[in-house]
């Protein structure tokens, strides 16, 4: 059964970081709050644990969609192809943001994820999340949690969120109600930006 930790967003505690990144090195999988809704995630750097989020997903690992969480924008040229500058501006305008951004995939992509050519980045601003990621020292691979209701798309209460997934996962972060909007979607691959969904970030930043 996973493990619920309560994490202040303001104030997030060293110690209670410490417990996430480890269960993270470990191969676990953690739901933690972003700036959006609450998300699934894991080591990037693990195979086993990516294997199971697929396998929660319902997908095979190299068709699955997930997005990277990185703590700033310096993590980019780790996994993205060198990107123009007015890619680069709008990126600097929206994050730490609401947003994934859909970039060019370089070679240095896990294994796992060799044969895409995009790769979604996002930089919440949520400092829980942010802090888990800077300590453990490379992104984490993201999926929202949606709820099967259609009308309640996303479930906002870490309390409810642990009760169902609880059996599912390793750790549940209590970092307060979570938003129940999805982040935009903008593809930033092409020559012009293409918006794939909107969601909760503004437009303007284009």
């Amino acid at each position: 059964m996973a493990e619920f930790i309560k994490i202040y967003e303001d104030k997030p505690s060293e110690a209670a970081i410490a417990k996430v990144v480890k269960v993270l090195r470990d191969g676990g999988l953690v739901i933690y709050p972003t700036d959006t809704v609450y998300g699934l995630g894991c080591d990037i750097t693990n195979s086993r644990a990516l294997e199971r989020i697929a396998k929660i997903k319902g997908v095979k690992l190299e068709k699955a969609k997930f997005s990277f969480i990185c703590n700033d924008l310096s993590n980019l040229s780790d996994y993205v192809k060198q990107i123009d500058t007015s890619t680069f501006k709008i990126l600097k305008r929206a994050l730490p943001g609401p947003y994934t951004f859909i970039l060019p995939g370089n070679n240095n992509l896990p294994r796992e994820f060799k044969k895409k050519t995009t790769v979604g980045i996002r930089v919440p601003a949520n400092n829980i999340t942010l802090e888990i990621v800077r300590q453990l020292g490379n992104p984490i691979v993201t999926m929202s949690i949606r709820d099967e209701d259609d009308v309640v798309e996303y479930t906002t209460d870490p309390e409810l969120i642990f009760e169902k997934w609880q059996n599912l996962v390793d750790m549940v972060i209590d970092g307060g109600y979570g938003d129940n909007v999805a982040s935009t979607i903008i593809d930033l691959s092409g020559h012009e930006p293409e918006v794939i969904r909107e969601g909760k970030g503004d437009l303007d930043i284009l």
